[in-house]
């Protein structure tokens, strides 16, 4: 089942626990709960017009938006907070260029426009601390350490080298100043995707030291071939995995950590969800000709331990609940939940049409 042209999916994003998630329409924004799979919020078009971009903030009263799509009441160069508390807009930043992707923490507010990213304090009161220019970023690439509680906080994003990977530690930033940023060569061509585990916040030092905690911090990537993913030990600047999506070339909309950087999924257009093992890789698939002694990259790369199957026709993006847990949201308007183990089966659990599930809950 496909929206109308009235309930049309612009984007899509978790909230930063992946507890919930929240949908940008031709209609205005709708919030959602995962478990149970539940309407939070509803912003409809006479306030807020159609919007491109929507973002969470975990799952507080502020919320993100950009117009776009048919009939916007907002630029698209414009970022406006609104607080569900109070029912009204309270901030308003105006930008150069159309903004691509807004991230939020409880701490910071970072704008992703296709050359710049700018970092601001948040939320009051919010002021600039730097802007960084990257290189061409269409995709509005941008990621960010999810937790604020503990001292030091990773912003990554494309470097103006092409398929490189440009981090930042926010902990340690003063206004209008970044400290020296650290570049990955990540991959060869242009990035597609970015994760970052949450672990990443709870790493003794970013500044590229080993970390004395429990936690490292990790980041994957992914460039615009759609065939590997890499996972990256930052505080030691060294690849911990390389995962194997496919063969032939494909857009990858989504890849996501498990909160404990157990598992990490990736979506694509091939309508597929793949799952990786992280901490323990044999649990991977290997291919049956490296068991009988082939070698070469190829043969040794780990593909998916389990693969799930959602629509094609549309982007979709991904992100674990529960232990075995993984959750799909499509913008064609439907909802899936998978159950997997860690002998590679997988079996969709649930199914729905959250365009269709109404009824506001309190948060």
């Amino acid at each position: 089942m496909r929206p109308s042209p009235s309930e049309e999916v612009y984007s899509v994003r978790f909230s930063q626990d992946s507890s919930a998630f929240c949908c940008a329409l031709a209609s205005g924004v709708r919030q959602y709960n995962l478990e149970p799979l539940a309407e939070l919020a509803a912003h409809g078009p006479l306030r807020f017009g159609s919007i491109g971009v929507c973002e969470m903030l975990d799952r507080s009263n502020l919320l993100a938006v950009v117009g776009g799509g048919a009939t916007p009441r907002f630029a698209d160069n414009t970022v406006l907070i609104h607080d569900a508390a109070l029912d009204q807009f309270v901030l308003e930043l105006t930008f150069s260029a159309p903004v691509l992707a807004v991230r939020m923490r409880r701490d910071r507010l970072i704008v992703a426009l296709r050359r710049q990213v700018h970092v601001f304090t948040f939320p009051s009161p919010c002021e600039r601390l730097f802007t960084v220019e990257t290189a061409d970023n269409p995709l509005g690439l941008c990621e960010v350490s999810p937790l604020s509680t503990s001292d030091h906080h990773l912003l990554c994003f494309p470097a103006r080298k092409t398929g490189a990977l440009q981090l930042i530690d926010l902990s340690a930033t003063e206004a209008q100043v970044s400290c020296a940023p650290v570049t990955i060569n990540a991959h060869q061509g242009h990035l597609a995707a970015l994760a970052i585990n949450q672990q990443g916040s709870l790493a003794a030092h970013i500044a590229f030291q080993p970390p004395t905690q429990t936690g490292v911090i990790q980041v994957a990537t992914a460039s615009r071939k759609g065939t590997l993913i890499r996972v990256w030990d930052v505080a030691q600047r060294c690849l911990v995995a390389e995962l194997r999506r496919g063969s032939d070339t494909a857009v990858l909309h989504c890849i996501a950590f498990s909160g404990d950087s157990t598992y990490l999924c990736c979506s694509s257009d091939k309508g597929t969800i793949h799952v990786f093992a992280v901490r323990d890789p044999a649990l991977n698939r290997r291919s049956a000709l490296s068991r009988v002694g082939l070698r070469g990259r190829y043969l040794e790369s780990q593909w998916a331990l389990a693969t799930c199957t959602v629509p094609a026709e549309r982007p979709c993006v991904c992100a674990f609940g529960a232990a075995g847990t993984v959750y799909a949201v499509c913008l064609d308007g439907t909802f899936h939940k998978y159950v997997f183990t860690a002998d590679g089966s997988c079996n969709r659990e649930a199914y729905d049409v959250y365009l269709d599930v109404c009824g506001k809950n309190d948060f």
